[in-house]
């Protein structure tokens, strides 16, 4: 029975972070479903406020007098699967969120669209009755009316602006002919797409190698089973992509549904256009520079059945398929799969759990996977495959790895080593193409000596220290221990040693005045904030209408350029002295990816990686994208420094407008903790100021956590925080579990 209704309200509050229960009218019984979002009168004033069902029962929990009734469905008209209610609930207690929060994660909009319809004119008469009347109309100088019939003769059926504009009447003409019977104007629903499916030409499957094969069969053999975790791990080049939609085929063949997760939205374009090639309509696109009402149609056509692929940024994972057969996060190592916002849920996680409730597949992809994940696949809790050769045929990529130093100290102190200037000049003689790579996300201002490579580390951590300009000082971001900005290097006393640190624009300056007749291509996101820029910029690129892409992560991974020969990476120590232990994984995995983007087809490729640290093992192994080394040194550090996967970290991001009083209360907070730390097991570290101390008249402060169970966290979160929270309300209190970014 239907008779009341287990309510969320619209409203992200601890205290009201419950259920509420409901009155459902006879007239909502048949239209109220669990996942509906409905209009509800809450509170005192009876405040008219949206409200998720999350279930139904006939026996109320409260006084039967009190229960107030729905007042309608809300206008937004969404509804959300039951089963991604239950993932909701479990996304609250993951990652320590409101369940409110939680299912407005779920839905893509938040305001009413409205249907996008068009009418659609229906001819009622055979072609023989329908000349009868041509003969009359013409008898009679009806011309427009003349006009439409023969139109109409082979044209049954078509919309109406196309009739107005071929026949070249009005719409008076067509409301005359429905009065006669001899059409019928339909209102047809249309849905805003994104992507036009009859631009692209279609694709077949390609015949796999023996990696690729053995893959999609063993993949495949698992679908009719539980739910299970598989790990393609893949060289750049070896063809995971063609794998996903050999297996993605089969799923579609029987009667079920896929999700494919991309970790940038520069990479929709490309890999929008393998799968529609492939699989035509049943395509749909989610991202955040769609517009409302082509995320809401994209939403509506899962839902529907209308699509049985859904591609899309971490979001898609929460796409309403009913029959979900697989779920694939492509590039899984990468750290835009972690939601910056609350709920700060990570999306493998969140689609292993879907999986497990739905029983869908779930498939990890990538060249360089995350080390938490290598490892759990090695310790056999998720299945390895392996794809160890190039799925095409292409000449060997030749890698060169420039120390940095000897540039410096050959009087060269340009951004641009000898070398890859003339590997530049070389390539542009040729008419091939560059990219030119910097990591703009890692501009973290740690100091650096630029004659011997030596940076500056906190001896507690082994952490690289930021330099703060405000009070000249070198302060480590986890333990906040701090000395004074130094003016010669600890090792070899040189003069050359500062904050280390250069952008994107700046490289663009400097390629146009070195290569003043090199065609120039900049993206970042500076020059990506529009709608179509992605799809512009490397349009135009792959197009051959640029010699030269500039780009920071977003040209790093997934592209396919056969014209491109020569990447230059051109400081890989930004990344690498981040004030981050993930630093050395970081950098392995971007220049692993960023030099996969040369030599992709028949012509020779060639990576230039300038380094002023070129002997480190995150660098030395991505020459051979030798991951496995990699993995056993980096894995080696984590376990000595007690980093996950060997432990689990809890970051408490502290704000306040008053830096003395965040600093007073900081230590206050950290020495509370303190006394219930040890009896669940927890080390605290800090409190240490932020990455960035003040954003917005914000000074900002991090205590972090580290236990070797998620569960101590957990623990500790439920039992303690919200005592602790309310015991410093003066002050803003954020948690994250896990996080991929250093605060």
């Amino acid at each position: 029975m239907k008779n009341y209704a287990d309510i969320i309200v619209d409203i992200s509050h601890s205290k009201l972070d419950k259920v509420f229960q409901y009155r459902v009218p006879d007239e909502l019984t048949n239209e109220i479903t669990v996942g509906t979002v409905v209009n509800i009168p809450f509170g005192k004033g009876n405040k008219n406020i949206n409200g998720y069902v999350v279930g139904f029962t006939d026996k109320p929990n409260f006084d039967i007098d009190k229960i107030k009734d729905i007042i309608s469905i809300d206008a937004i008209n969404v509804s959300i699967e039951a089963h991604l209610i239950k993932l909701a609930v479990w996304m609250k207690e993951r990652y320590a969120c409101t369940i409110i929060s939680a299912l407005r994660t779920l839905i893509p909009i938040s305001k009413k669209v409205n249907d996008k319809t068009q009418k659609e004119i229906v001819r009622n008469v055979n072609v023989r009755e329908l000349e009868s009347y041509i003969k009359i109309w013409d008898d009679k100088n009806f011309k427009a009316l003349s006009r439409a019939g023969k139109y109409l003769i082979n044209n049954e059926r078509c919309r109406q602006n196309t009739i107005i504009r071929k026949a070249n009447i009005t719409t008076s003409v067509l409301t005359n002919l429905e009065k006669k019977g001899i059409i019928t104007v339909n209102l047809e629903h249309i849905y805003r797409e994104p992507y036009k499916v009859d631009e692209f030409k279609r694709t077949i499957n390609k015949m796999p190698n023996e990696e690729q094969q053995k893959a999609i069969d063993v993949i495949s053999d698992n679908l009719d089973n539980d739910s299970h975790v598989f790990l393609v791990h893949g060289i750049t080049g070896s063809g995971k992509t063609e794998v996903y939609m050999q297996i993605i085929k089969k799923v579609i063949e029987k009667g079920q549904q896929a999700i494919v997760l991309i970790p940038e939205i520069a990479l929709t374009p490309q890999t929008v256009r393998n799968f529609i090639s492939r699989f035509g309509n049943k395509v749909g696109v989610m991202h955040s520079k769609l517009s409302t009402g082509e995320k809401y149609d994209g939403w509506r056509r899962a839902r529907d059945g209308d699509i049985s692929i859904m591609i899309g940024p971490r979001s898609a994972v929460f796409t309403p398929f009913r029959n979900l057969g697989i779920i694939i996060i492509d590039e899984e190592h990468e750290m835009s799969y972690k939601s910056e916002i609350s709920p700060k849920y990570h999306a493998r996680e969140v689609a292993i759990k879907r999986g497990e409730m739905t029983g869908a597949t779930v498939v990890l992809g990538s060249a360089t996977p995350s080390l938490e994940t290598y490892y759990l696949a090695r310790k056999g809790k998720y299945t390895l495959l392996e794809l160890k050769h190039k799925a095409a045929a292409t000449k060997k990529l030749n890698v060169e790895i420039v120390d940095m130093r000897e540039e410096l100290s050959n009087g060269n102190k340009s951004i641009f080593s000898d070398t890859l200037r003339n590997e530049i000049q070389n390539k542009l003689f040729k008419k091939e193409q560059i990219i030119l790579f910097l990591n703009r996300r890692g501009y973290s201002r740690f100091v650096s000596c630029r004659q011997c490579g030596y940076v500056v580390k906190c001896k507690n951590c082994d952490i690289p220290y930021t330099y703060h300009a405000y009070d000249d000082k070198l302060i480590c971001h986890y333990c906040g221990s701090a000395i004074n900005m130094v003016d010669k290097c600890p090792s070899c006393n040189s003069k050359y040693i500062k904050q280390f640190g250069i952008g994107t624009e700046k490289v663009e300056t400097y390629v146009k005045k070195e290569f003043p007749c090199s065609r120039v291509l900049r993206m970042d996101l500076d020059t990506t904030s529009k709608k179509n820029s992605y799809d512009s910029i490397l349009g135009k690129f792959r197009n051959g209408d640029a010699d030269i892409l500039i780009g920071t992560q977003m040209v790093a991974k997934g592209h396919d350029f056969p014209n491109v020969t020569l990447v230059g990476v051109l400081a890989a120590d930004l990344s690498l002295y981040m004030s981050d232990f993930r630093a050395s994984e970081r950098t392995f995995q971007l220049l692993t990816q960023v030099t996969g983007r040369a030599g992709r087809s028949i012509l020779e490729g060639t990576a230039i990686i300038q380094s002023y640290t070129p002997d480190h093992y995150s660098i030395t192994t991505s020459k051979d994208q030798d991951y496995k080394s990699f993995y056993e040194a980096e894995i080696k550090y984590r376990q000595v420094m007690n980093y996950p996967p060997f432990s689990n970290l809890l970051v408490l991001l502290i704000q306040s407008t008053n830096e003395k009083e965040l600093i007073k209360r900081s230590f206050e907070l950290k020495n509370d903790i303190c006394l219930v730390s040890p009896r669940l097991g927890l080390e605290v570290i800090g409190p240490s100021p932020a990455n960035i101390s003040k954003i917005k008249n914000n000074y900002r402060r991090v205590i972090l956590l580290r236990g070797n169970k998620y569960e101590e966290l957990m623990q500790f979160i439920n039992r303690y925080m919200i005592r602790l929270s309310n015991k410093y309300n003066d002050i803003s209190i954020h948690i994250d579990i896990n996080p991929l970014m250093s605060y």
